[in-house]
C-alpha cells in the first residue's frame, strides 16, 4: 500500500517564522498597530488574509487597503527570504527525508505560504517532493481540510494513508479533517492533538512514523 508523508514548511523543514514577524513588524509600526512577538505565534500556519485579520484586532479597513498591505507585507517578506541558503534547514530534515526516499515513500509539501515554491529552491529540497501545494493551490486554506486533501491527490495517495508534519495548531486542525495521522512538531499546548508529540525530524525514525498507520 503506497503511503505519503506530507509536510508543512515554515516550522518543520526550515523556520522562516522570524522574516514572518519582521515582514509584519514593519508594516504594523508604519501603520502604528502594537504588534509583539506573542501575536505572531497567532499567525503561525495561516494564510496571509487570515494573518491580517488576526494583526487588525477587529479593526476595519478597506478591501483595497488590506490588499495593499498584504502587499506590502509579502515584498518586505520577500526581500528577508533573500538570504534563504540550505544551511536554514531545520535539524534532521535532510537525513529523515533520504530515509522516506530510501523506504519508498512518496512525499509532498502542504503550506499556506503563497511563497512555498522559492523557498523550497533557495534550500535546495525540491527533488524530494513529488507535489507541493502552496497558497495558490486551493481557495480554503488551514484549517480546511482542503489543502492536506489536494496534495493526497496529487501523490495519488488515499488521505487514510498519508501521514502529516505540522507546528501549528491550524494545520493540525487541518489534517485531522482530512482524516490524515499527524505528527506534531512543538510544545503539546500548541499541537496536542496530533497523534505523536516531537521536538523536530531529528528526533524520529521512519519507521516510527509509519507505526501511526
Amino acid at each position: 500500500m503506497p503511503i505519503g508523508f506530507i509536510f508543512d514548511l515554515d516550522g518543520v523543514i526550515t523556520d522562516t517564522a522570524e522574516y514572518h514577524y519582521r515582514g509584519w513588524k514593519r508594516l504594523a509600526d508604519e501603520e502604528g498597530i502594537p504588534f509583539t512577538r506573542e501575536d505572531n505565534e497567532q499567525l503561525r500556519g495561516v494564510s496571509r488574509r487570515e494573518s491580517l485579520r488576526r494583526l487588525l484586532k477587529g479593526r476595519q479597513i478597506d478591501e483595497a487597503v488590506a490588499e495593499e498591505w498584504m502587499a506590502r507585507k509579502n515584498n518586505y517578506y520577500r526581500e528577508f527570504l533573500e538570504s534563504i541558503t540550505p544551511q536554514e534547514l531545520l535539524p534532521g530534515v535532510r537525513d529523515f527525508l533520504d530515509a522516506a526516499t530510501e523506504a519508498g515513500i512518496k512525499l509532498g509539501i502542504a503550506s499556506a505560504s503563497r511563497n512555498a515554491k522559492p523557498v523550497i529552491e533557495r534550500l535546495q529540497v525540491g527533488p524530494y517532493f513529488d507535489v507541493i501545494g502552496d497558497g495558490y493551490s486551493v481557495v480554503n486554506t488551514k484549517p480546511a481540510a482542503d489543502l492536506f486533501v489536494w496534495v493526497a491527490g496529487g501523490l495519488g495517495i488515499n488521505t487514510a494513508d498519508c501521514v502529516v508534519f505540522e507546528d501549528a495548531e491550524a494545520g493540525v486542525a487541518a489534517a485531522l479533517r482530512a482524516g490524515m495521522r499527524v505528527v506534531g512538531i512543538g510544545p503539546e499546548e500548541r499541537v496536542g492533538e496530533a497523534h505523536l508529540i516531537c521536538g523536530g525530524l531529528h528526533t524520529l525514525a521512519v519507521d516510527q512514523v509509519l507505526a501511526l498507520q
